[in-house]
């Protein structure tokens, strides 16, 4: 099943690198009797880096990685050397990665900019050699600190998808056959519920050659914000999207029915949805007669702006696309 490659949620133990400890060596030289002390610094231990790649689409690559270990700092040495730093592990992630405490639930980090790094476990610093402790009343100290300890602890990976338009509907009410008309995205499509059962993003072509990204979000039911459905796993995709199009059939019983219903479940997953930009598309007008879609606005709820489209007969797609531009650079 193409779902299975499809990973937004993982949870991994990391562990930075301990830092070296630092030498309490005592010169030793010919003809040099008390040569004092020349102890080098331990080096840093190796840092856990998480880095955005916006070639990656998915947390797949981590799904099997369940500890993520750096290298530890080597010591220090005599003639005042100083040890190798511990190398760093550099682990590249999707944008829109979000890095949470498994314990608290915090949000540690958001990664959504291209080549955005976040530290997320620090190595361990070096200790100092005994150089640093010699003084005029303590010539030749014979100790030195030992290195930090690194970090480690478990993270959680979360996947929010950045798209500039979100398609919000029931199973079924046309949005991968929508995203595969106007986009390059060839979603798996049939006619039975939760066809879509992973996120799909597409590239929707504008006019001198602009574009921007439309996805196409797992069907919401009524109970998806208390995790019926597939709704509850991935209504998290929808907060990242700047404009929400909303897509309901014209075969629907009640337009503006499920429309509330929609607007709810939205709301009691998280009400700063409702403060996302929205467009309401009419999908399926293929299937009304011209009375009918000259009646339909008397269907439609009259706080949001409409556009009935048929995605198989090509119909208003130019101006759903013109409204959707509109919104996203309003």
């Amino acid at each position: 099943m193409s779902g299975s490659n499809f990973v937004d949620y993982v949870k991994i133990w990391f562990a930075s690198g301990k830092g070296g400890a630092g030498s309490a060596h005592l010169r030793r030289a010919k003809y040099v009797p008390k040569g004092g002390p020349d102890g080098g610094d331990g080096g840093r231990g190796g840092h856990v880096i998480l880095k955005a790649n916006p070639q990656l689409w998915t947390l797949l690559h981590l799904k099997y990685q369940k500890h993520i270990k750096a290298e530890a700092g080597a010591n220090g040495s005599s003639n005042n050397c100083t040890g190798r730093q511990g190398k760093d592990v550099v682990v590249e992630v999707p944008l829109g990665t979000v890095v949470k405490n498994p314990d608290t639930g915090e949000v540690l980090a958001e990664l959504t900019e291209p080549g955005q790094e976040y530290i997320v476990m620090r190595g361990g610093k070096g200790g100092l050699g005994n150089t640093h402790f010699k003084s005029p009343t303590n010539q030749t100290p014979r100790y030195a600190q030992p290195g930090e300890p690194g970090e480690e602890g478990w993270r959680i990976l979360e996947l929010k998808i950045l798209a500039d338009v979100g398609l919000v509907g029931f199973p079924n009410a046309g949005k991968s056959t929508l995203l595969a008309t106007i986009t390059a995205a060839k979603p798996e499509i049939a006619d039975y519920p939760f066809t879509t059962l992973v996120p799909n993003l597409g590239i929707v072509a504008y006019r001198d050659f602009k574009s921007f990204v439309m996805a196409d979000i797992p069907g919401i039911i009524e109970g998806a914000a208390e995790g019926r459905g597939l709704g509850h796993r991935f209504l998290r995709h929808i907060e990242r999207n700047s404009v929400l199009l909303f897509m309901i059939p014209a075969t629907s019983v009640s337009i503006t029915k499920e429309y509330k219903i929609l607007l709810n479940e939205l709301k009691k997953y998280n009400p700063e949805l409702l403060d996302k930009r929205r467009l309401l598309a009419i999908t399926k007008c293929d299937l009304l007669d011209e009375k009918q879609l000259k009646n339909l606005w008397r269907r439609v709820p009259k706080e949001i702006d409409y556009v009935p489209i048929s995605s198989v007969a090509q119909m208003n797609l130019d101006v759903l696309k013109d409204k959707l531009w509109n919104l996203i650079h309003e």
